[in-house]
């Protein structure tokens, strides 16, 4: 049987992995099976502990690990977000570990939104037993369509910090259309995992670029096949039953404040978390 060390060093020769092995209801069994499992509960960083422990020990996990998420944390004791979003939920490391940031800093809701049902379950399975079901709300289906649905019901109206750790294509496609619905503004600030590893050209020329170039470029440069997501947009559109993802405008007018800031994946690999600031509006 591989060892967890095997298994991390495997991914790091991977740029976006989904094992298909059933190790995410694993985790759940060896949680829940511990013999201090009533000890831990209503204690969100005991039950990080444990899916440490898990991914340390059994197999390996790709949670957003100990160097990011202290870089989150700090921008949510900083922003102080009553409503924060993120985009791809996994097992729900980041769930509990920024939920739980979200509630000690005053935030009343943190919305976690999980294409793949099985880990959405297992979310909502560990946020329930590190006591953060009043605060964080998990949202099965795609991040597109989730996003739409939150606001069309009236349940998200702005989102003050919002995290994208979802599939890399959807990062700009997804921040147009919270753009166009009026969901990010000024006021707003983004996190965006995973910049360098596996990368993401097409968000970083977005955020960076002035409202002059967006305006004349509609925002679109880089984003089709010309970006290197070309194959893999249409495996992703094929896997998901839908013709393509969200092409929505934006808002080419909102101004924002992009820096890298330089990070470590919990693997070893650099990387990096790119910190997006919308700073007000540009009107032609």
């Amino acid at each position: 049987m591989p060892s967890a060390f095997d298994e991390t060093k495997k991914y790091q020769e991977q740029e976006e992995t989904f094992f298909d092995d059933g190790r995410e209801v694993e985790l759940l069994h060896y949680v829940f099976s511990r013999p201090n499992v009533d000890q831990i509960r209503g204690d969100a960083q005991a039950v990080l502990a444990a899916i440490d422990d898990f991914a340390r020990t059994q197999k390996y996990l790709m949670n957003v690990g100990e160097d990011k998420g202290r870089i989150v944390t700090d921008l949510i004791f900083e922003v102080k977000p009553t409503v924060m979003v993120e985009l791809g939920g996994y097992i729900g490391y980041s769930c509990i570990l920024f939920g739980d940031a979200v509630r000690k800093a005053g935030g009343k809701r943190y919305f976690s939104l999980e294409r793949n049902p099985e880990f959405a379950a297992v979310i909502m399975a560990l946020v329930d037993l590190a006591g953060l079901s009043d605060v964080v709300k998990v949202i099965i289906g795609s991040s597109d369509a989730s996003l739409k649905r939150l606001y069309d019901n009236g349940d998200l109206q702005k989102i003050d910090l919002m995290f994208l750790d979802h599939y890399k294509p959807a990062y700009t496609t997804d921040l147009k259309l919270c753009e166009e619905l009026g969901l990010v503004g000024p006021g707003s600030v983004l996190a965006a995992d995973n910049v360098i590893k596996p990368g993401n050209p097409p968000y970083l020329e977005y955020v960076r670029s002035s409202t002059k170039q967006k305006r004349q470029t509609g925002g679109s440069k880089g984003t089709n096949g010309d970006s290197g997501f070309g194959r893999a947009l249409g495996q992703y559109d094929k896997r998901e039953g839908r013709v393509k993802l969200n092409e929505c405008v934006g808002n080419p007018n909102l101004v924002y404040d992009s820096k890298q800031v330089d990070s470590w994946e919990p693997s070893g690999v650099p990387d990096a978390v790119e910190i997006t600031r919308c700073t007000g509006t540009d009107e032609p």
